[in-house]
Protein backbone atom coordinates (compact mmCIF):
# COMPACT_ATOMS: atom_id res chain seq x y z
CA UNK A 1 0.00 0.00 0.00
CA UNK A 2 1.66 3.63 -1.02
CA UNK A 3 2.86 5.56 2.07
CA UNK A 4 0.28 8.34 1.90
CA UNK A 5 2.64 10.94 4.02
CA UNK A 6 3.76 13.68 2.63
CA UNK A 7 7.64 14.97 2.21
CA UNK A 8 6.98 17.53 4.33
CA UNK A 9 5.35 15.34 7.32
CA UNK A 10 8.08 12.80 7.04
CA UNK A 11 10.59 15.44 7.08
CA UNK A 12 8.70 16.66 10.17
CA UNK A 13 8.45 13.26 11.53
CA UNK A 14 12.37 12.51 11.21
CA UNK A 15 13.31 16.06 13.01
CA UNK A 16 10.99 15.12 16.27
CA UNK A 17 12.89 11.60 15.88
CA UNK A 18 15.81 13.28 15.73
CA UNK A 19 15.20 15.94 18.29
CA UNK A 20 14.24 13.23 21.06
CA UNK A 21 17.36 11.38 20.30
CA UNK A 22 18.95 14.37 20.90
CA UNK A 23 17.34 14.29 24.64
CA UNK A 24 18.10 11.60 25.34
CA UNK A 25 21.67 11.88 25.04
CA UNK A 26 21.90 15.15 26.72
CA UNK A 27 21.48 13.31 29.99
CA UNK A 28 24.15 12.23 32.72
CA UNK A 29 23.96 10.29 35.49
CA UNK A 30 25.82 10.84 39.25
CA UNK A 31 27.58 8.74 40.38
CA UNK A 32 28.57 8.87 43.61
CA UNK A 33 27.16 10.59 47.12
CA UNK A 34 23.81 11.39 47.81
CA UNK A 35 22.51 11.83 44.91
CA UNK A 36 23.80 8.55 43.26
CA UNK A 37 22.04 7.05 40.09
CA UNK A 38 19.97 10.67 39.94
CA UNK A 39 20.29 12.37 36.44
CA UNK A 40 20.94 15.96 35.41
CA UNK A 41 19.93 16.82 32.11
CA UNK A 42 21.54 19.55 29.38
CA UNK A 43 21.49 21.45 26.18
CA UNK A 44 23.20 21.29 23.20
CA UNK A 45 26.20 24.22 23.15
CA UNK A 46 29.73 24.25 21.14
CA UNK A 47 32.14 22.47 23.33
CA UNK A 48 29.75 20.81 26.30
CA UNK A 49 31.27 17.30 26.61
CA UNK A 50 30.20 15.97 30.17
CA UNK A 51 33.26 13.63 31.97
CA UNK A 52 32.55 10.60 31.15
CA UNK A 53 31.25 7.98 34.11
CA UNK A 54 35.01 6.13 33.98
CA UNK A 55 36.59 9.60 34.29
CA UNK A 56 34.49 10.85 37.05
CA UNK A 57 35.17 7.57 39.51
CA UNK A 58 38.98 7.75 38.54
CA UNK A 59 38.87 11.38 39.37
CA UNK A 60 36.87 10.91 42.61
CA UNK A 61 38.99 7.96 43.57
CA UNK A 62 41.94 10.14 43.59
CA UNK A 63 39.89 12.97 45.30
CA UNK A 64 39.40 10.57 47.47
CA UNK A 65 35.20 9.85 47.25
CA UNK A 66 33.98 12.58 49.95
CA UNK A 67 34.57 16.05 49.14
CA UNK A 68 32.99 17.12 53.04
CA UNK A 69 33.58 20.42 54.01
CA UNK A 70 35.77 21.50 50.98
CA UNK A 71 34.87 24.32 48.46
CA UNK A 72 34.95 23.80 44.83
CA UNK A 73 34.97 25.95 41.68
CA UNK A 74 33.61 24.25 38.87
CA UNK A 75 35.06 26.51 35.11
CA UNK A 76 33.10 26.54 31.91
CA UNK A 77 31.13 24.11 34.49
CA UNK A 78 28.95 22.98 31.15
CA UNK A 79 26.60 19.95 32.38
CA UNK A 80 27.88 20.71 35.93
CA UNK A 81 28.13 17.27 36.55
CA UNK A 82 31.39 17.86 38.15
CA UNK A 83 29.87 20.47 40.52
CA UNK A 84 27.16 18.62 41.26
CA UNK A 85 28.89 15.36 41.64
CA UNK A 86 31.16 17.17 44.17
CA UNK A 87 27.99 18.72 46.35
CA UNK A 88 27.05 15.53 46.08
CA UNK A 89 30.11 13.90 48.14
CA UNK A 90 29.23 16.40 50.88
CA UNK A 91 31.16 19.62 49.22
CA UNK A 92 30.40 22.60 51.82
CA UNK A 93 30.14 24.77 48.61
CA UNK A 94 30.57 24.76 44.82
CA UNK A 95 30.63 27.59 42.85
CA UNK A 96 29.83 26.72 38.98
CA UNK A 97 30.91 29.26 36.24
CA UNK A 98 29.05 28.73 32.88
CA UNK A 99 29.03 31.67 30.35
CA UNK A 100 26.51 30.15 27.65
CA UNK A 101 22.74 31.02 28.80
CA UNK A 102 21.12 28.12 28.11
CA UNK A 103 23.47 25.99 29.38
CA UNK A 104 23.54 28.21 32.69
CA UNK A 105 19.92 28.00 32.73
CA UNK A 106 20.03 23.87 32.93
CA UNK A 107 22.30 24.30 35.99
CA UNK A 108 19.98 26.21 38.16
CA UNK A 109 16.95 23.63 36.97
CA UNK A 110 19.03 20.92 37.87
CA UNK A 111 19.91 22.88 41.52
CA UNK A 112 16.42 22.72 41.72
CA UNK A 113 15.54 19.77 40.90
CA UNK A 114 18.28 18.31 43.17
CA UNK A 115 17.53 20.66 45.97
CA UNK A 116 21.54 21.55 45.67
CA UNK A 117 22.04 24.07 47.87
CA UNK A 118 25.52 24.08 48.42
CA UNK A 119 25.91 24.99 44.47
CA UNK A 120 25.69 28.82 43.08
CA UNK A 121 25.20 28.95 39.66
CA UNK A 122 27.41 32.20 38.24
CA UNK A 123 26.85 33.07 34.44
CA UNK A 124 30.05 34.89 33.02
CA UNK A 125 33.38 35.03 31.64
CA UNK A 126 35.73 32.31 33.45
CA UNK A 127 38.68 34.34 33.10
CA UNK A 128 36.59 37.43 34.57
CA UNK A 129 35.38 35.55 37.57
CA UNK A 130 38.43 34.37 38.25
CA UNK A 131 40.62 37.44 37.86
CA UNK A 132 38.34 38.91 40.15
CA UNK A 133 37.84 36.49 42.41
CA UNK A 134 39.12 36.55 46.40
CA UNK A 135 38.42 33.11 47.09
CA UNK A 136 40.50 30.28 47.36
CA UNK A 137 39.36 26.85 46.67
CA UNK A 138 40.50 23.24 47.73
CA UNK A 139 39.26 21.46 44.43
CA UNK A 140 39.32 23.70 41.00
CA UNK A 141 37.63 21.78 38.09
CA UNK A 142 39.05 23.68 34.69
CA UNK A 143 38.12 22.13 31.35
CA UNK A 144 37.38 24.54 28.65
CA UNK A 145 36.45 24.45 25.06
CA UNK A 146 39.98 22.78 23.41
CA UNK A 147 39.15 24.48 20.33
CA UNK A 148 39.64 27.98 22.47
CA UNK A 149 43.66 27.33 23.95
CA UNK A 150 42.75 28.92 27.19
CA UNK A 151 44.74 26.63 29.20
CA UNK A 152 48.14 27.75 29.11
CA UNK A 153 46.67 31.13 30.64
CA UNK A 154 44.59 29.86 32.81
CA UNK A 155 46.92 27.67 34.75
CA UNK A 156 49.20 30.34 36.16
CA UNK A 157 45.79 32.39 37.29
CA UNK A 158 44.21 28.94 39.06
CA UNK A 159 47.28 28.45 41.07
CA UNK A 160 46.99 31.34 43.48
CA UNK A 161 43.53 30.88 43.94
CA UNK A 162 44.18 27.13 45.59
CA UNK A 163 44.08 26.79 49.50
CA UNK A 164 47.27 25.08 50.90
CA UNK A 165 46.55 21.64 49.80
CA UNK A 166 44.33 22.73 47.01
CA UNK A 167 44.05 20.95 43.46
CA UNK A 168 43.52 21.37 40.30
CA UNK A 169 41.67 19.02 38.31
CA UNK A 170 42.22 19.51 34.39
CA UNK A 171 40.76 18.12 31.01
CA UNK A 172 42.98 19.30 27.83
CA UNK A 173 43.45 18.43 24.17
CA UNK A 174 46.58 17.31 24.90
CA UNK A 175 49.03 15.72 27.58
CA UNK A 176 49.33 18.37 30.11
CA UNK A 177 53.18 18.17 31.15
CA UNK A 178 53.25 19.74 27.48
CA UNK A 179 51.80 22.99 29.58
CA UNK A 180 53.98 22.46 32.39
CA UNK A 181 57.32 21.92 30.91
CA UNK A 182 57.20 26.04 30.55
CA UNK A 183 56.87 28.34 32.97
CA UNK A 184 54.74 30.10 34.90
CA UNK A 185 52.92 26.72 34.49
CA UNK A 186 55.83 24.79 35.88
CA UNK A 187 54.63 25.91 38.86
CA UNK A 188 52.38 23.20 39.34
CA UNK A 189 53.24 19.19 39.34
CA UNK A 190 51.30 16.70 38.03
CA UNK A 191 49.42 14.56 41.02
CA UNK A 192 47.71 12.53 39.08
CA UNK A 193 47.20 11.84 34.96
CA UNK A 194 45.23 9.98 32.84
CA UNK A 195 43.70 9.88 29.23
CA UNK A 196 40.47 8.61 27.75
CA UNK A 197 39.59 8.66 24.01
CA UNK A 198 41.47 12.39 22.44
CA UNK A 199 40.70 14.07 26.22
CA UNK A 200 43.81 13.81 28.96
CA UNK A 201 43.33 14.55 32.33
CA UNK A 202 44.98 15.20 35.03
CA UNK A 203 45.31 15.91 38.63
CA UNK A 204 47.31 19.50 39.79
CA UNK A 205 48.90 20.32 42.51
CA UNK A 206 51.72 23.55 43.86
CA UNK A 207 52.97 20.63 45.97
CA UNK A 208 55.79 18.27 45.24
CA UNK A 209 54.17 15.25 43.16
CA UNK A 210 53.00 12.02 44.56
CA UNK A 211 52.49 9.76 42.08
CA UNK A 212 52.88 10.40 38.18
Amino acid sequence: MPNSQTPSSLRSRSAKFAQADSKRHNRVRIIGGQWRSRVIEFPDALGLRPTPDRVRETLFNWLGQTLRGQRCLDLFAGSGVLGFEAASRGAEGVIMVEENRSASDALNLNKTKLAADACKVIRGDALKFIAASVETFDVIFVDPPFSSQLMPALLPILRKKLTAQGVIYAEWGEPLANLLSRPPESALSIVKQGKAGAVYFALLSAEIPIDI
